[in-house]
């Protein structure tokens, strides 16, 4: 099945689910508001910027991204938000909350934890990295009367402000259960507990044996990032493993019958990805009203970033087993540029621009647009089109050492000249052909260009998917970077997507 029979088919069953919905007596979105995407089609990152530890939440129909502002300690303290109907288009809303409305937050404000009740607009955040109980800091509260903000503190001073059962008071989740009892859970330095929060939403209850705090690590893999939510009656727990400047910054998950656990490590559910992007974790979880679809929301720093604080916002589908459990989750390569930004990606000479939906390219000697991927083994498919009666225009794959110049990368090319041909070639700070074959209506066509490496072998296919217009043997490169170019043409780009072989 093709990408875009796929997506047909999964907006079909969006439909259907909606349907379903009505029936049952829950009020969903509208259909035309039913974001039923396979990943975020229109890219990844999805907002602008350094974020992290992104936590969510559904304020009158409209889906609300809470992050953590991904800085040195020192500047962490403010944050922003993001809000959007569709989960395309993003509006960004800054400084919703900021230490100058919080007395005793310093700095290293985190993980912000948004939640609504009667009227109210709830926002806990950990601020100050406290080390010790001897050190003033923990978990606070900020309130609101619009998701929006402008959020004060609640409380004039840390709802939780020392350790229990070994936990750091950072990382909290608020849940409300279906009976109406909320929950915060929370914890790091390798422990999770669990709280009950009363109806003001601002003190901790007890427990039945009362107790106040309740730890459910749920395994010594545990660090950080407690995510909880609910699905046909079970509790799921997800949290982060690994270290957050480290690629193996990966998510867990386990579940229950009790919103208090007991909690078992089921699965590692999201890890990095060597092709697509490292340190993947602390995640939130969104479920589209009035349907069984749902998205992991989380960070993850670029391949080529170092800095440990380079980390940004994505998100991906989150699909369920038939028993409940959840099925491992791939991070996906998409940019329908629906969103007309061209976020994640970098240029190399000429002038870009999403705009109407796709990604234009104005006449240049060797412009070129990449993603921060490293795919050895893959099919990569893009539409092209040319705009111009000279040039050419296409993919590039495996390419590594970008800079500005007509041939100045590493890598292979593939595009549709505007002479009436595919061609594709080598380059390495030069040009060589490797093959070439016929193409009609090369000029002012949309052409579906797919292109499929194997190790050595390089298929090249022009809008016929099932046999391949050109057919190499060559094993000069063997990974890199994804993305288009124009060689003096102008062209528009639009579907790309790349994923891995077979």
């Amino acid at each position: 099945m093709t990408a875009s029979r796929f997506r047909s088919a999964s907006r079909a069953l969006a439909a259907l689910l909606v349907s379903g919905a009505m029936v049952a007596g829950i009020a969903p979105a509208s259909a035309a508001q039913v974001p039923d995407y396979g990943t975020a089609e229109a890219g990844n990152p999805f907002v602008d910027g350094w974020y992290a530890d992104p936590d969510v939440a559904i304020y009158d129909n409209t889906y609300w991204v809470f992050p953590t502002t991904s800085r040195v300690y020192a500047e962490q303290t403010h944050l922003d938000a993001f809000s959007s109907k569709d989960l395309v288009h993003w509006t960004k809303h800054s400084n919703v909350l900021t230490t100058e409305s919080v007395s005793w937050a310093k700095y290293a404000v985190w993980a912000p934890a948004p939640i609504e009740r009667d009227g109210k607009y709830y926002l806990y955040f950990a601020a100050n990295d406290i080390q010790s109980n001897s050190e003033h800091g923990g978990i606070g509260v900020a309130v609101a009367d619009r998701p929006e903000g402008p959020y004060s503190d609640a409380l004039g001073h840390p709802l939780i402000d020392a350790f229990h059962h070994g936990a750091q008071p950072i990382d909290q989740d608020v849940f409300i259960d279906d009976d109406g009892q909320a929950y915060m859970y929370y914890g790091g330095w390798g422990h999770a507990n669990v709280v009950k929060l009363n109806e003001d939403m601002t003190s901790l209850g007890t427990f039945e044996d009362g107790s106040t705090y309740r730890e459910i690590t749920p395994t010594p893999e545990y660090v950080e990032g407690s995510q909880m939510f609910k699905r046909n009656g079970k509790y799921y727990l997800m949290w982060s493993e690994g270290g957050w400047t480290g690629p193996n910054y990966s998510v867990s998950y386990a579940m229950a019958d009790s919103p208090l656990g007991p909690f078992t490590k089921l699965d590692k559910v999201l890890a990095q990805d060597p092709a697509v992007a490292r340190g993947s974790g602390h995640n939130a979880v969104l479920n589209v009203p009035g349907t069984d679809i749902w998205y992991i929301v989380y960070h993850r720093r670029p391949l080529s970033e170092t800095n440990g604080n380079h980390r940004q916002l994505a998100y991906d589908r989150m699909n369920f087993n038939e028993d409940g459990t959840i099925a491992r989750i791939t991070m996906k390569v998409e940019d329908n540029f629906a969103d007309d930004n061209t976020f994640g990606w970098k240029t190399y000479g000429g002038q870009w621009a999403a705009k109407a939906g796709q990604l234009r390219a104005d006449r240049s000697a060797g412009g070129k647009a990449l993603l921060d991927t490293n795919f050895g083994n893959f099919t990569q498919d893009t539409d092209v089109r040319l705009t111009s009666s000279r040039g050419d225009a296409g993919v590039i794959f495996r390419a590594t050492g970008a800079a500005v110049g007509t041939d100045s990368y590493r890598g292979y090319y593939a595009g549709i000249t505007a002479a009436g041909r595919v061609v594709l070639g080598r380059a390495d700070n030069s040009w060589t052909e490797l093959a070439s074959a016929p193409v009609s209506d090369a000029i002012g066509r949309t052409h579906h260009l797919r292109v499929t490496a194997v190790g050595s072998s390089i298929q090249v296919f022009v809008d016929d998917l099932t046999t391949p217009k050109l057919s190499v043997t060559d094993a000069t490169h063997a990974s890199g970077s994804n993305g288009v170019r124009v060689f003096g043409a102008s062209a528009l780009f639009d579907n790309f997507e790349v994923r891995p072989a077979g």
